[in-house]
Protein backbone atom coordinates (compact mmCIF):
# COMPACT_ATOMS: atom_id res chain seq x y z
CA UNK A 1 0.00 0.00 0.00
CA UNK A 2 2.88 2.36 0.86
CA UNK A 3 4.41 1.65 -2.55
CA UNK A 4 1.08 2.36 -4.22
CA UNK A 5 0.78 5.75 -2.48
CA UNK A 6 4.34 6.62 -3.44
CA UNK A 7 3.77 5.64 -7.07
CA UNK A 8 0.55 7.66 -7.26
CA UNK A 9 2.33 10.71 -5.86
CA UNK A 10 5.28 10.27 -8.22
CA UNK A 11 2.92 9.95 -11.17
CA UNK A 12 1.36 13.31 -10.34
CA UNK A 13 4.78 14.92 -9.89
CA UNK A 14 6.03 13.54 -13.22
CA UNK A 15 2.96 14.76 -15.13
CA UNK A 16 1.24 17.51 -13.14
CA UNK A 17 -0.47 18.92 -16.21
CA UNK A 18 -2.04 15.57 -17.05
CA UNK A 19 -3.17 15.15 -13.43
CA UNK A 20 -4.66 18.64 -13.33
CA UNK A 21 -6.40 18.00 -16.66
CA UNK A 22 -7.93 14.81 -15.29
CA UNK A 23 -9.18 16.57 -12.16
CA UNK A 24 -10.58 19.46 -14.20
CA UNK A 25 -12.31 17.08 -16.61
CA UNK A 26 -13.97 15.20 -13.75
CA UNK A 27 -14.90 18.48 -12.04
CA UNK A 28 -16.59 19.99 -15.07
CA UNK A 29 -18.33 16.73 -15.94
CA UNK A 30 -19.80 16.53 -12.44
CA UNK A 31 -20.49 20.28 -12.48
CA UNK A 32 -22.68 19.92 -15.56
CA UNK A 33 -24.49 17.05 -13.86
CA UNK A 34 -24.87 19.16 -10.71
CA UNK A 35 -26.32 22.09 -12.66
CA UNK A 36 -28.86 19.78 -14.23
CA UNK A 37 -29.76 18.41 -10.80
CA UNK A 38 -30.13 21.96 -9.50
CA UNK A 39 -32.51 22.91 -12.31
CA UNK A 40 -34.51 19.67 -11.98
CA UNK A 41 -34.84 20.06 -8.21
CA UNK A 42 -36.11 23.62 -8.41
CA UNK A 43 -38.55 22.80 -11.21
CA UNK A 44 -39.89 19.97 -9.05
CA UNK A 45 -40.23 22.29 -6.04
CA UNK A 46 -41.95 24.95 -8.17
CA UNK A 47 -44.48 22.44 -9.48
CA UNK A 48 -45.07 21.18 -5.94
CA UNK A 49 -45.79 24.74 -4.76
CA UNK A 50 -48.23 25.25 -7.62
CA UNK A 51 -49.92 21.93 -6.83
CA UNK A 52 -50.49 23.09 -3.26
CA UNK A 53 -52.99 25.58 -4.67
CA UNK A 54 -55.13 22.82 -6.18
CA UNK A 55 -58.44 22.85 -4.32
CA UNK A 56 -62.05 21.88 -4.80
CA UNK A 57 -64.65 24.54 -4.02
CA UNK A 58 -68.27 23.52 -3.45
CA UNK A 59 -70.72 26.44 -3.65
CA UNK A 60 -73.72 26.16 -1.36
CA UNK A 61 -77.22 27.11 -2.38
CA UNK A 62 -79.12 29.96 -0.76
CA UNK A 63 -81.55 27.43 0.67
CA UNK A 64 -78.86 25.28 2.26
CA UNK A 65 -79.57 24.79 5.95
CA UNK A 66 -77.02 24.71 8.75
CA UNK A 67 -77.56 20.97 9.08
CA UNK A 68 -76.81 20.45 5.38
CA UNK A 69 -73.66 22.53 5.64
CA UNK A 70 -72.56 20.46 8.62
CA UNK A 71 -73.18 17.23 6.69
CA UNK A 72 -71.27 18.55 3.68
CA UNK A 73 -68.28 19.43 5.88
CA UNK A 74 -68.40 16.07 7.68
CA UNK A 75 -68.60 14.15 4.40
CA UNK A 76 -65.67 16.09 2.93
CA UNK A 77 -63.56 15.50 6.04
CA UNK A 78 -64.07 11.77 5.59
CA UNK A 79 -62.56 11.69 2.11
CA UNK A 80 -59.04 10.15 2.16
CA UNK A 81 -57.84 12.64 -0.47
CA UNK A 82 -58.78 15.70 1.62
CA UNK A 83 -56.29 17.35 3.98
CA UNK A 84 -58.48 20.21 5.20
CA UNK A 85 -62.01 21.58 4.90
CA UNK A 86 -62.83 25.26 5.31
CA UNK A 87 -66.21 26.96 5.28
CA UNK A 88 -66.23 30.34 3.50
CA UNK A 89 -69.20 32.55 4.32
CA UNK A 90 -70.68 35.08 1.89
CA UNK A 91 -69.01 37.92 3.83
CA UNK A 92 -65.60 36.22 3.74
CA UNK A 93 -65.99 35.50 0.00
CA UNK A 94 -66.78 39.17 -0.58
CA UNK A 95 -63.75 40.30 1.42
CA UNK A 96 -61.49 37.94 -0.55
CA UNK A 97 -62.86 39.17 -3.87
CA UNK A 98 -62.25 42.80 -2.93
CA UNK A 99 -58.75 42.01 -1.68
CA UNK A 100 -57.63 39.80 -4.57
CA UNK A 101 -59.40 41.74 -7.34
CA UNK A 102 -58.85 45.28 -6.18
CA UNK A 103 -59.27 46.77 -9.65
CA UNK A 104 -62.87 45.48 -9.64
CA UNK A 105 -63.58 46.62 -6.10
CA UNK A 106 -66.60 48.74 -7.15
CA UNK A 107 -68.21 45.72 -8.78
CA UNK A 108 -68.27 43.86 -5.48
CA UNK A 109 -69.58 46.75 -3.37
CA UNK A 110 -73.14 45.57 -3.61
CA UNK A 111 -72.52 42.01 -4.71
CA UNK A 112 -73.56 39.00 -2.72
CA UNK A 113 -71.33 35.99 -3.25
CA UNK A 114 -72.51 32.51 -2.31
CA UNK A 115 -71.00 30.69 0.67
CA UNK A 116 -68.77 27.75 -0.14
CA UNK A 117 -66.78 24.88 1.29
CA UNK A 118 -63.12 24.70 0.29
CA UNK A 119 -61.28 21.40 0.19
CA UNK A 120 -57.48 21.30 0.32
CA UNK A 121 -56.10 18.03 -1.01
CA UNK A 122 -53.30 15.86 0.36
CA UNK A 123 -49.99 15.47 -1.48
CA UNK A 124 -50.26 12.60 -3.91
CA UNK A 125 -53.96 13.24 -4.49
CA UNK A 126 -53.74 16.43 -6.55
CA UNK A 127 -53.78 14.86 -9.99
CA UNK A 128 -56.70 15.36 -12.36
CA UNK A 129 -58.29 11.98 -11.65
CA UNK A 130 -58.39 12.34 -7.85
CA UNK A 131 -59.55 15.96 -8.02
CA UNK A 132 -62.34 15.04 -10.42
CA UNK A 133 -63.42 12.14 -8.19
CA UNK A 134 -63.66 14.42 -5.14
CA UNK A 135 -65.59 17.03 -7.15
CA UNK A 136 -68.08 14.42 -8.37
CA UNK A 137 -68.72 13.20 -4.83
CA UNK A 138 -69.23 16.76 -3.62
CA UNK A 139 -71.79 17.48 -6.38
CA UNK A 140 -73.95 14.62 -5.13
CA UNK A 141 -74.28 16.08 -1.62
CA UNK A 142 -77.53 17.85 -0.65
CA UNK A 143 -77.17 21.62 -0.38
CA UNK A 144 -74.34 21.87 -2.95
CA UNK A 145 -75.30 23.93 -6.01
CA UNK A 146 -72.06 23.82 -7.97
CA UNK A 147 -68.48 22.54 -7.67
CA UNK A 148 -65.46 24.19 -9.27
CA UNK A 149 -61.83 23.14 -9.27
CA UNK A 150 -60.35 24.56 -12.47
CA UNK A 151 -60.46 21.33 -14.46
CA UNK A 152 -58.52 22.67 -17.45
CA UNK A 153 -55.84 24.17 -15.20
CA UNK A 154 -55.44 20.91 -13.25
CA UNK A 155 -55.11 18.92 -16.49
CA UNK A 156 -52.48 21.30 -17.85
CA UNK A 157 -50.56 21.09 -14.57
CA UNK A 158 -50.60 17.28 -14.76
CA UNK A 159 -49.37 17.43 -18.37
CA UNK A 160 -46.53 19.79 -17.43
CA UNK A 161 -45.48 17.50 -14.58
CA UNK A 162 -45.50 14.45 -16.89
CA UNK A 163 -43.42 16.23 -19.54
CA UNK A 164 -40.99 17.59 -16.93
CA UNK A 165 -40.56 14.13 -15.39
CA UNK A 166 -39.92 12.44 -18.75
CA UNK A 167 -37.53 15.18 -19.87
CA UNK A 168 -35.73 15.08 -16.53
CA UNK A 169 -35.16 11.32 -16.72
CA UNK A 170 -33.93 11.51 -20.32
CA UNK A 171 -31.63 14.48 -19.78
CA UNK A 172 -30.37 13.14 -16.46
CA UNK A 173 -29.44 9.84 -18.08
CA UNK A 174 -27.74 11.68 -20.96
CA UNK A 175 -25.69 13.86 -18.57
CA UNK A 176 -24.73 10.84 -16.47
CA UNK A 177 -23.61 8.85 -19.53
CA UNK A 178 -21.64 11.84 -20.83
CA UNK A 179 -19.92 12.24 -17.45
CA UNK A 180 -19.01 8.53 -17.40
CA UNK A 181 -17.64 8.64 -20.96
CA UNK A 182 -15.54 11.74 -20.30
CA UNK A 183 -14.23 10.34 -17.02
CA UNK A 184 -13.43 7.00 -18.66
CA UNK A 185 -11.59 8.72 -21.50
CA UNK A 186 -9.54 10.71 -18.99
CA UNK A 187 -8.53 7.54 -17.14
CA UNK A 188 -7.62 5.85 -20.42
CA UNK A 189 -5.38 8.77 -21.38
CA UNK A 190 -3.60 8.49 -18.04
CA UNK A 191 -3.06 4.76 -18.54
CA UNK A 192 -1.76 5.21 -22.10
CA UNK A 193 0.66 7.90 -20.91
CA UNK A 194 2.27 5.30 -18.63
CA UNK A 195 2.07 2.36 -21.03
CA UNK A 196 5.84 1.87 -21.11
CA UNK A 197 6.06 1.90 -17.32
CA UNK A 198 3.29 -0.71 -17.12
CA UNK A 199 5.08 -2.88 -19.68
CA UNK A 200 8.34 -2.74 -17.71
CA UNK A 201 6.54 -3.68 -14.49
CA UNK A 202 5.00 -6.70 -16.24
CA UNK A 203 8.46 -7.76 -17.50
CA UNK A 204 9.85 -7.81 -13.96
CA UNK A 205 6.91 -9.94 -12.77
CA UNK A 206 4.52 -7.40 -11.19
CA UNK A 207 1.00 -8.72 -10.68
CA UNK A 208 -2.09 -7.06 -12.13
CA UNK A 209 -3.23 -5.99 -8.66
CA UNK A 210 0.16 -4.42 -7.92
CA UNK A 211 -0.01 -2.47 -11.20
CA UNK A 212 -3.64 -1.38 -10.77
CA UNK A 213 -3.44 -0.16 -7.17
CA UNK A 214 -1.53 3.11 -7.86
CA UNK A 215 -3.98 3.90 -10.67
CA UNK A 216 -6.92 3.23 -8.38
CA UNK A 217 -5.52 5.47 -5.66
CA UNK A 218 -4.69 8.18 -8.15
CA UNK A 219 -8.19 7.96 -9.64
CA UNK A 220 -9.80 8.02 -6.17
CA UNK A 221 -7.92 11.14 -5.13
CA UNK A 222 -8.61 12.82 -8.48
CA UNK A 223 -12.29 11.92 -8.25
CA UNK A 224 -12.60 13.29 -4.72
CA UNK A 225 -10.85 16.54 -5.63
CA UNK A 226 -12.87 16.87 -8.84
CA UNK A 227 -16.10 16.15 -6.97
CA UNK A 228 -15.28 18.77 -4.34
CA UNK A 229 -14.55 21.34 -7.06
CA UNK A 230 -17.78 20.46 -8.85
CA UNK A 231 -19.72 20.93 -5.60
CA UNK A 232 -18.10 24.32 -5.01
CA UNK A 233 -18.83 25.42 -8.58
CA UNK A 234 -22.46 24.29 -8.28
CA UNK A 235 -22.86 26.16 -5.00
CA UNK A 236 -21.28 29.27 -6.52
CA UNK A 237 -23.65 29.11 -9.49
CA UNK A 238 -26.59 28.71 -7.11
CA UNK A 239 -25.43 31.71 -5.06
CA UNK A 240 -25.12 33.88 -8.19
CA UNK A 241 -28.62 32.94 -9.36
CA UNK A 242 -30.00 33.60 -5.87
CA UNK A 243 -28.43 37.04 -5.72
CA UNK A 244 -29.10 38.34 -9.22
CA UNK A 245 -31.99 36.32 -10.66
CA UNK A 246 -34.35 34.37 -8.38
CA UNK A 247 -34.36 32.57 -5.05
CA UNK A 248 -33.66 28.87 -5.61
CA UNK A 249 -32.87 25.91 -3.38
CA UNK A 250 -29.49 24.19 -3.29
CA UNK A 251 -29.11 20.45 -3.66
CA UNK A 252 -30.21 18.73 -0.43
CA UNK A 253 -28.06 15.96 1.11
CA UNK A 254 -30.61 13.44 -0.18
CA UNK A 255 -32.75 14.51 -3.15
Amino acid sequence: MRHAFREALLAFRRAPLLGALGVATIAFSLFSLGLFGLVALNIRDALARVEERVEVRAFLGDSATAAQVTRVVAAAQGYPEVAGVYVVTSEEALRRARRELGEFRDVFDAAVLPPSVELRLRPGHRDARDVRAVADRMRALPGVDDVRYGEEWVQKLAAIRAVATAAGIALGAAFAVAALIITGATIRIAVLARAREIQLMRLVGATDGFIRLPFLLEGTVGGLVGGALALLLTYAACAVVRRYVIAIAFLPPTA
